[in-house]
């Protein structure tokens, strides 16, 4: 679960710095845990020779009083600011241009730039809507903000929130349930100056005035002759409103002269007071005050509610900001109770941070308020810098499975396609086989085709043979002699015939695995001239073997060798054939 979060509320008066730190748990109660008050121990005067002072009072009441909170929010002083209330036709509607209309009457009431000064605005209220509409604008200059904000965020601490005293005041007043159904008014008496705060109904009216504790300091320290810092002993020792009239004065003559200048100065912000509640009731419209809260740490002074309730002729009490503040255990009911007076604005700053308030002004600068954003972001800006990163893991992650798969299916392909290379080699391989097979199957082919051939060449001889010849043999060659009936007398030996053959210069060759003739053998009675009278008619007449009569007598060459035993000779016949035949494997 979540633990609380907390908060430093910080009012920076003219003479004293108030803080106090609060939680807010989850469930969006506000406990008030720490409080702190210090006084800056001279005069400021607001020059920068005092700045030293300054720090070192607000270093201090932070750093020395256990704060935990590291966001922190403050007012600055009335004094130190300028409000102004503008009324504005309410035939302007746009809301844009009215904060047109606004910005130029802002940049109107001050004799600055507008780069050296912060200002926010804000709608209030009107008498009659239908008349006009008022709106307030608060302007506060530079270098006021930038004096505070440099010492806190030197030490670690993060503006959230910057606001003026008197709203502040104001918010505090309407948590509590200052002015829900009658006008009533909050002095606030400080060191410096006096605010007086108009709470009419949820209207809102304010006037810094220029007289409190300061000014009856300087008017002891005038009457006396004192330095101010004895004048403002002399005040807290002694000091109270002389109560006038018939009323006894003390038996110290000091003590007397000194209520007496108390008495003179706050008439004279009586006087101030009257004069703003005729404005208000005049100018703005707005009812009559029926009660006064004082606050303040000027306004202890005794016989201060006695003054202002016999001058103003209404009921005056002190204002007390923590009635619906929870407190937490460990803190000094009583001394809180002796400084309640003084915490208004401080109050009001925590319940600004709560919840939504009726005056919402914020003098945050741009680039501070830009950064805090940013600061806000950030969280966001490292969620999304963390999803980005998870995405680009995820997404890397997908492209390395993806890549994975990618591969697997890369090394699954390619041994299906070694595998494939593999059956192809081999059915190449077989396409080869089997050409060749098929090349052999078909020269077989033919070779068996033609084997018909054989026995018909020989029943053809067999036909044109007489009785008295016979053949002992049959065969097909590649070589056959190439004569025209010549006999080489070289060449012949015995019998009838003798032998004629081929000079090897005139031999035809043939490929050994082409069969181009037939080579006849056998044996015949000797007759004169039947054998090759025979031989010619049987080449004559047979459609196997190569003869044209016309140009040749024969193309093969007779060898016969005769054989006296029994009158039978034995011969070779040897001729061309018109078709050549392959040999087998």
């Amino acid at each position: 679960m979540p633990g609380n979060e907390f908060l430093l509320c910080i009012d920076i008066g003219g003479d004293s710095i108030k803080a106090a730190e609060f939680s807010y748990s989850p469930t969006g109660d506000m406990v008030l845990e720490r409080f702190a008050f210090s006084e800056f121990g001279k005069e400021l005067n607001g020059e920068e020779d005092n700045f030293p002072v300054f720090a070192t009072a607000l270093s201090d009441i932070v750093s020395k009083n256990g704060f935990q909170a590291k966001k922190v929010c403050f007012t600055i002083s009335g004094q130190n600011s300028y409000i102004k209330f503008v009324k504005v036709p309410a035939m302007v509607s746009d809301e844009k241009k009215i904060k047109q209309i606004i910005a130029f009457e802002a940049k109107n009431a001050i004799p600055f730039s507008m780069d050296e000064v912060v200002w926010d605005s804000q709608l209030i209220s009107s008498a009659d809507d239908s008349v006009e509409i008022e709106a307030m604008f608060v302007i506060v200059k530079n270098e006021e903000i930038d004096k505070i904000t440099r010492i806190l965020e030197a030490m670690g601490k993060e503006i959230v929130l910057i606001e003026v005293a008197p709203t502040a005041c104001y918010n505090a007043a309407r948590a509590n349930g200052v002015g829900d159904t009658d006008c009533e008014m909050i002095l606030n008496i400080g060191g410096r100056c006096s605010t007086l705060i108009f709470i009419d109904s949820g209207r809102f009216f304010v006037r810094i005035i220029p007289i409190a504790g300061h000014s009856v300091t300087l008017q002891i320290s005038k009457e006396f002759g004192i330095p101010y810092n004895e004048a403002e002993e002399l005040k807290r020792r002694h000091g109270f409103v002389a109560l006038g009239g018939a009323y006894e004065e003390p038996d110290s003559e000091v003590a007397a002269t000194v209520s007496k200048i108390i008495r003179n100065v706050m008439t004279r912000l009586h006087g101030e007071v009257n004069r703003s509640i005729n404005v208000y009731r005049s100018q703005q419209k707005g009812r009559k005050p029926e009660r006064l809260y004082l606050a303040g740490g000027s306004s202890v002074m005794a016989y201060t509610p006695r003054f202002f309730s016999e001058k103003l002729r209404i009921p005056v009490e002190y204002l007390n900001p923590f009635q619906n503040i929870a407190i937490g255990p460990e803190l000094d009911k009583e001394s809180l109770a002796n400084l309640a007076h003084m915490f208004s604005e401080t109050i009001g700053l925590a319940v600004r941070h709560a919840t939504v308030c009726p005056i919402e002004i914020s003098l945050v600068p741009e680039s501070m308020r830009k950064l805090n954003e940013f600061k806000l972001k950030k969280p966001y800006l490292y969620a999304s810098a963390a999803s980005l990163l998870l995405c680009l893991l995820v997404t890397f992650f997908g492209f390395s499975k993806q890549l994975e798969i990618a591969e697997y299916k890369q090394n699954i392909a390619r041994k299906f396609m070694t595998e494939t290379n593999q059956v192809v080699s081999r059915l190449k391989s077989a396409e080869n086989d089997f050409s060749n097979a098929r090349s052999e199957y078909e020269a077989a082919a033919q070779i068996l085709a033609k084997q018909k051939d054989w026995p018909l060449i020989l029943n053809e001889s067999q036909k044109v043979l007489p009785d008295d010849m016979w053949l002992t043999s049959f065969s097909l060659t590649n070589n056959l002699p190439n004569n025209k009936n010549q006999a080489d007398p070289e060449n012949f030996s015995g019998g009838l015939f003798g032998t004629v053959r081929s000079s090897p210069s005139t031999q035809i060759s043939t490929s050994p695995n082409e069969l181009s003739a037939a080579k006849f053998d056998g044996h015949a009675l000797i007759r004169d001239n039947e054998i090759n009278e025979l031989y010619m008619e049987m080449l004559s007449k047979s459609s196997f073997f190569k003869f044209n009569p016309q140009t040749e007598t024969f193309t093969s060459v007779i060898d016969g060798t005769m054989a006296s035993t029994f009158n039978v000779s034995t011969f070779s016949l040897t001729s061309h054939l018109k078709e050549i035949y392959k040999r087998g494997n």
